[in-house]
């Protein structure tokens, strides 16, 4: 098969592998085999046995079936074959992967000519599924499939503010972080590549990160995008490469965001 495009069934073949990597490692106690890699500004950045494991099983599989596409992974760099490209990150949040806490995910994502085409977010403990087929998004849980539409379209005021972490913003004195978290109703913390499909749910109204990877943030585009929401770089370029990225739940709200934090 050469530069065949594939489609949404086979992301979710490709989360099942994945899953079976992770899920009996999750919360089990047993030896997870942790390291730590070099990371600029982080101490401590983890990876596991079960990161390594189900990123090798997902690339195993699209080798096999698409053996002229392009890899990106996490964990195991990049192979650079072809115009289409699979972006993965097997295990988003091993952090909280480790603490036993169900906000991790794992992210596959389509990129075709710069383009984010298919995304997949596959959390398994909860048997939940998020994914965009590139024109809609959808949330599965216990087998039960529904269609993301955003119904929200709230003023600063009133909306949810998501970051992971708020340290950063002593490395990004640039970024108006700070009056951004005071014009908003409320602002939560630590929920991972989860918060970005709660804005494509319609629960989180913003998203914002000071750094992410593309393997971070791809596979989220199309599942925020096809489900009505925005999201960009600080200055309104796509997110597919990483970087600073907000994400909002209209774009009224994201163009109010990105003024705040450019100011």
């Amino acid at each position: 098969m050469t530069n065949i495009f594939p489609d949404i069934y086979f992301l979710h073949k490709l989360a099942d592998v994945a899953d079976a990597e992770t899920l009996p490692r999750f919360r089990s106690h047993i030896d997870l085999e942790i390291q730590t890699k070099l990371k600029k500004n982080v101490s401590f950045d983890p990876v596991t046995i079960a990161d390594k494991a189900a990123e090798y099983a997902m690339r195993k599989m699209i080798t096999e079936y698409y053996p002229d596409h392009s890899i990106m992974g996490e964990e195991f760099g990049a192979i650079e074959n072809g115009e289409i490209r699979w972006i993965l990150d097997p295990i988003d949040g091993t952090r909280p992967y480790l603490l036993g806490i169900p906000v991790w995910g794992t992210l596959i994502g389509l990129e075709h000519n710069d383009k984010m085409c298919l995304g997949m977010l596959s959390q398994p403990f909860t048997n939940e599924r998020f994914w965009s087929d590139g024109e809609s998004s959808f949330h599965q849980y216990n087998k039960v499939q529904k269609k993301l539409k955003i119904q929200r379209n709230k003023k600063i005021s009133e909306a949810i503010l998501h970051i992971n972490h708020p340290r950063s913003s002593n490395l990004y004195p640039h970024i108006n972080f700070t009056e951004l978290s005071e014009q908003v109703l409320m602002t939560r913390y630590g929920a991972e590549c989860y918060a970005f499909a709660m804005v494509a749910a319609g629960y989180i109204d913003i998203c914002f990160e000071f750094s992410l990877q593309p393997y971070d943030i791809a596979a989220l585009i199309p599942i925020i995008e096809n489900a009505g929401g925005v999201i960009s770089t600080l200055d309104g370029s796509s997110a597919h490469k990483g970087g600073t990225i907000v994400a909002a739940s209209s774009q009224s709200l994201h163009e109010q965001v990105l003024k705040i934090l450019n100011s």
